[in-house]
């Protein structure tokens, strides 16, 4: 017998055999009642971590303990970016963003402490066309008129969260958005389906 011919009836005999075992017991118990859990469309449904941080974090990293408000502004902010139809990097952009400028706090005027008209979760300021003040303290408005300004940046999916959350909101420290990121994605991955 040819060698290669050999070679392949025993490759397609062993695909064979190795397909009978893997499928035969599965076969055997077809019509067995299955507990049913959705184990696999739960997994299927969570945050794809590569879209998350694609290029991965820039520089040092920081991290906060958030309290139960802060995690209802972040799921917030994360129903918001669905009902815009964006993906999970839109919001682990949005999220950092407002780790950076309000620590994911709903501020109100803060007095002599206050950055000019700056409120709300993103820190916006009326004075500057983002929306009155209810609007701008209201998390899924604040969330919705950051998106509106983040999808008019050209290319943000693929521009380093920095320069993303800069362009939107045009801060005094344009680099201090990155320090947030991985926080972000973990709380993206956590809660994009809670």
């Amino acid at each position: 017998m040819n060698p290669f011919f050999r070679k392949t009836v025993l490759g397609v005999a062993g695909l064979a055999f190795t397909g009978g075992v893997f499928a035969g017991p599965i076969a055997a118990h077809a019509d067995a009642p299955v507990d049913a859990k959705p184990v696999a469309a739960v997994q299927a449904d969570k945050a794809d971590t590569s879209k998350l941080i694609p290029h991965g974090v820039q520089g040092a990293q920081s991290r906060i303990d958030l309290n139960d408000e802060q995690v209802a502004n972040a799921k917030a902010i994360i129903a918001a970016t669905k009902k815009a139809g964006l993906p999970e990097r839109a919001a682990v952009i949005s999220i950092a963003t407002s780790l950076q400028e309000s620590k994911l706090e709903n501020l109100g005027h803060l007095g002599d402490q206050n950055d000019h008209d700056s409120l709300g979760l993103f820190q916006q300021r009326p004075s500057s066309g983002w929306g009155s003040p209810e609007q701008i303290t209201n998390p899924e408005y604040a969330t919705l008129a950051f998106l509106k300004g983040l999808k008019q940046v050209d290319g943000w999916q693929d521009m380093p969260l920095t320069v993303a959350a800069q362009t939107v909101q045009v801060s005094a420290y344009p680099d201090a958005y990155a320090q947030w990121e991985q926080q972000a994605a973990d709380i993206v991955a956590q809660y994009w389906n809670s």
